[in-house]
């Protein structure tokens, strides 16, 4: 069986387990709680279907498992995978539309989009394992170096935000800051999902120095990635902003994802 042709039905049966796990349990977290295993996985697979030893495939194999060792530690020590560790934007969500629709926006986009997408992120692997890909080059290199320069970023991003998370559960309500601003979160109000979107596109190019060109099929995880990560920020802001109205000065003086220096 042609490898993508194995991950497509490992792909519809994770969408297919999601859904109905979410019907049973009224929980919708249960992508999230694969979205750092299924992609490494996927990679690997892909991989390990190339012939003989490729260093362009064992680096990208290396780089996704510890980009997935990461987010899942740092999702199940927050209760990621404990039960009840839903998501507080389907929570959200779900009050807002009616039963129906959050039913149909549960099937279509939570457990079948979603999913889908964790494969079309381990698909620049796919390219790359082509029989006439391009021996391992510059871009290579480049690719692989920013992309462990992103997965440091991110790591004290989430870093930062643990910290400050668990000092204001300590003090409640007379713990000062509601929201942190200091740190990476000085020179963007989200730079874990910055460096999180940015890697993916690194990802990508290994599928551009295996010789396939800069339009190739694998451009389609990161630039879904992106819109995703656009739609689920506009949303976390606006729930933060109901909940903290100081908020909107942070958004006026603080560079949404790119890092950059604060505007008075």
């Amino acid at each position: 069986m042609d490898p993508l042709h194995a991950a497509s039905l490992a792909c519809l049966g994770a969408a297919s387990l999601c859904w109905l796990l979410a019907v049973a349990t009224r929980e919708y977290s249960w992508v999230d709680r694969l979205w750092s295993i299924l992609p490494p996985a996927y990679v690997a697979w892909f991989a390990s279907q190339s012939q003989g030893e490729d260093c362009r495939l064992t680096t990208m194999t290396i780089l996704a498992a510890l980009w997935g060792a990461r987010l899942t530690y740092n999702f199940a020590r927050k209760g990621g995978y404990a039960p009840g560790g839903e998501d507080y934007r389907w929570i959200e969500l779900r009050r807002r539309l009616p039963p129906p629709v959050f039913a149909v926006f549960n099937l279509v986009f939570i457990a079948f989009v979603q999913n889908v997408l964790l494969l079309l992120l381990a698909l620049p692997t796919w390219v790359a394992a082509s029989p006439t890909a391009a021996p391992w080059g510059p871009l290579d290199t480049l690719a692989t170096l920013v992309f462990l320069m992103l997965l440091a970023g991110e790591t004290i991003a989430d870093q930062q935000q643990w910290r400050f998370q668990c000092a204001k559960r300590a003090r409640g309500q007379a713990y000062g800051p509601k929201f942190l601003t200091q740190g990476l979160f000085r020179y963007s109000r989200h730079p874990n999902f910055f460096c999180e979107v940015s890697m993916w596109w690194t990802f990508y190019l290994f599928s551009v120095a295996s010789g396939a060109g800069w339009f190739n099929v694998a451009i389609v995880g990161p630039l879904l990635l992106t819109a995703l990560f656009h739609g689920s920020t506009t949303f976390t802001e606006q729930l933060t902003r109901a909940k903290y109205p100081t908020y909107a000065d942070y958004q006026r003086t603080t560079s949404r994802l790119v890092p950059w220096f604060p505007r008075r």
